[in-house]
């Protein structure tokens, strides 16, 4: 078993000055692989500390030594892919064929992205007789989720340091263990003191405290809607800016001409991907009425192929979720849209039969759904799709666009260019087009209660910085 105890502040890994601890537990053993302090308050208080002390000297840095170090540090996690994914796979559940791509190799390649924008920004500019200029805009808060537990940090610090601010840390108490990982890279590349802290514990705890800091100008978050809702209502005593990643009920629109195999195929890849554990998936596809029967026996059929089992496997596309709570919390989902009168086409709330142990959930896809029923509205954050008809194409946008949120979506057409007038009738903030993939370039964030600000590429880095236009005469 692991010990991560300590925490990582000020350049050092030190004692954190709580005596608890928190358990990492094994999705698929269900057994304890390590421990991790359970912080205090002080423990963030110091780290803050650290990291205003190092703001000055960071950000009088350039921005190129800035994006040398970003570029050690994307060279410093790909040294070390092999044991991210394997951390990730124990930790989250997510099969270790896609660990190594999602949840290892993009964080690679997020912080080399920034290697070349930060070289290239332009950081300051004339308007006339005025010079404006991009500064960082100091200490910055990050709280991370679990569900992509390395991806949706370095996504918050490689921006946050290639715009010359300073980082305090709190990664999810679920899934800790590659934020470490982390932590002793920017320890062997010799960041500069301070200019990045980890401290773990309990999100309520610590991550109020980081928000409630008046050292910490920024709080940058990616998690649930409802713990956004309370990050903002904290932040909004010192009008503190807050960049915000939120929920997602992300629909996937089919048209009447797109190819069923393709197009059902990269709904359902979308949906179970990471277990269903993923903001952007498409967990509502929109299927036309006169196609109805033939798009859900696809759909059947491509579920059933996703057989839960050992993510080690390289077999294995499902595997089990991250924890026994979310395993029951998705399992009353299926029992819900059961309830409510949608029809269960595969799968179900039981245990696999397969799987004795593990936080496993059956892939499971309804039929019938209205986009009034409770696993039409909610995100359930499991492999669950639902499929909905719609009549035709202006009532695909209306159920498409009947949401609180607005993270993702995707349309699938046989006229590219059709499919491409129907993306941007979709009230989200990124759409994919007949499953293309996944650009670190292009800004990622949502419309309406899924978020506020962007992340990836120039876009993230604009969030950690403040402009200031100075009058020459």
């Amino acid at each position: 078993m692991q010990d991560r105890t300590k925490i990582y502040i000020d350049g050092a890994w030190v004692a954190s000055a709580g005596t608890g601890t928190i358990d990492v537990v094994n999705a698929t053993s269900e057994e304890v692989i390590a421990q991790i302090a359970d912080g205090t308050v002080d423990d963030v208080n110091q780290a803050v500390a650290a990291a205003k002390a190092a703001l000055p000297g960071w950000s009088a840095t350039s921005p190129d030594e800035r994006a040398k170090y970003l570029q050690r540090l994307s060279e410093g996690l790909g040294a070390r892919l092999d044991e991210i994914a394997t951390t990730v796979t124990a930790e989250v559940g997510t099969p270790y064929i896609i660990s190594q791509m999602a949840q290892a190799g993009l964080p690679a390649m997020m912080a080399g992205s920034y290697v070349e924008i930060t070289q290239q920004f332009e950081w300051e500019e004339r308007i006339d007789n005025s010079l404006v200029v991009r500064e960082p805009i100091g200490v910055v808060g990050c709280i991370t989720p679990w569900n992509y537990p390395l991806h949706q940090v370095v996504a918050k610090v490689a921006p946050a340091l290639a715009a010359g601010c300073t980082v305090v840390l709190k990664p999810s108490q679920v899934a800790p263990l590659s934020a470490y990982i982390l932590a002793e890279i920017f320890d062997e590349i010799e960041l500069p003191k301070g200019v990045f802290n980890l401290v773990s514990g309990a999100g309520r705890v610590l991550g109020e405290a980081i928000v409630e800091h008046p050292d910490v100008s920024m709080v940058s978050f990616t998690g649930s809607t409802r713990a956004g809702r309370r990050i903002m209502e904290l932040a909004a005593g010192q009008i503190k800016k807050v960049a915000l990643e939120l929920g997602g009920k992300s629909a996937f629109v089919i048209l009447p001409d797109a190819p069923a195999d393709e197009a059902v195929a990269a709904g359902i890849q979308s949906g179970f991907l990471n277990g269903g554990q993923t903001c952007i998936s498409w967990t509502r596809m929109l299927v036309p009425a006169s196609r109805r029967d033939e798009l859900v026996a696809k759909a059947k059929a491509i579920a059933e192929s996703y057989a839960p089992g050992d993510p080690m496997d390289p077999s294995t596309m499902l595997g089990p979720l991250v924890s026994k709570s979310q395993q029951e919390s998705v399992r009353s989902y299926i029992e819900k849209g059961v309830a409510e009168g949608a029809t269960l086409v595969t799968g179900g709330a039981e245990q696999p039969e397969q799987c004795e142990k593990g936080y496993f959930v059956k892939p499971t896809v309804f039929a019938d759904v209205t986009n009034d029923m409770t696993i039409a509205q909610e995100e359930i954050f499991g492999p669950v799709l639902s499929i909905i008809v719609y009549e035709d194409e202006d009532d695909a946008i209306r159920i498409a666009n009947d949401t609180i949120y607005g993270l993702h979506g995707g349309v699938y057409g046989g006229d590219k260019d059709h499919a491409l007038a129907v993306a941007k009738r979709l009230q989200t903030g990124q759409v994919d087009v007949n499953g293309v993939s996944f650009n670190v370039k292009a800004p990622f964030g949502g419309y309406k209660q899924s978020g506020l600000g962007r992340e990836y590429g120039r876009y993230g880095l604009e969030e950690f910085l403040e402009v200031k236009a100075i009058q020459i005469p």
